[in-house]
């Protein structure tokens, strides 16, 4: 079964980028105001989950620069996702507020959702 899910894993690697989406073009200035606004977030995923690659590809076509953390791969990441998130699955995004406080979102549709409406709309 391990075979299997490395083999569809790869599979969708190759997918994501044979048909890598184009990123939105903004000014230089937007672009900055967009970056500031993703600099406190992080999403803590698998690079070969599915849900993951969902994420990722419409960071991507929104140009969103938002740090990946491997769960899978580095213990840290995953303890992290354990101990403060309270879970490990993935995808999550890590958002740190201005007054220090930290949410953790779950689910790849909510987490894109949030994206477009909060960050990349702005």
């Amino acid at each position: 079964m391990s075979f299997v899910r490395w083999f569809l894993g790869r599979i969708i690697l190759l997918l994501n980028f044979i048909f890598t989406p184009r990123s939105v073009k903004r000014p230089g200035d937007e672009q900055a105001k967009i970056d500031q606004r993703t600099e406190n977030m992080s999403l803590y995923q698998f690079e070969a989950c599915p849900f993951c690659v969902k994420v990722r590809r419409s960071m991507k076509r929104n140009a969103l620069n938002i740090e990946l953390r491997d769960a899978k791969n580095d213990a840290t990441h995953r303890d992290t996702l354990q101990q403060q998130g309270g879970r490990v699955k993935v995808p999550c995004l890590r958002i740190e507020q201005n007054d220090g406080s930290v949410q953790w979102m779950y689910e790849s549709n909510d987490i894109i959702a949030y994206l477009e409406k909060e960050v990349a709309a702005a």
